[in-house]
């Protein structure tokens, strides 16, 4: 089966910038799993919060969502693994349109 993709466009002016960027965002997804092992949701929160913020910016709004999602959920004590799971695809299936 092959991998979901999600679409992005980008600005031009931005492509040095994605490839790290979306290294940071891979980094904070290893950074959950190991916040999730812990049951550290306060951890998790702050990246929750961290992801929320850089999204956007870039033109990822999906992680924008993701994120805060993950920062309600994880202020509220509830499981957020399913949303480290879609952070995953999402990252994974994204695709990058530069214009």
């Amino acid at each position: 089966m092959s991998q979901p993709r999600y679409s992005v466009r980008v600005s031009s002016e931005l492509r040095h910038l994605i490839p790290r960027f979306l290294e940071n965002r891979r980094g904070e997804l290893d950074r959950l799993r190991g916040a999730l092992a812990c049951n550290d949701l306060e951890e998790a929160r702050k990246i929750g919060h961290t992801l929320k913020g850089a999204g956007g910016g870039y033109g990822f709004h999906e992680i924008t969502r993701l994120g805060g999602e993950i920062e309600r959920l994880a202020v509220r004590g509830e499981d957020v693994g399913g949303l480290v799971d879609a952070l995953a695809e999402y990252l994974a299936g994204v695709e990058i349109t530069f214009e």
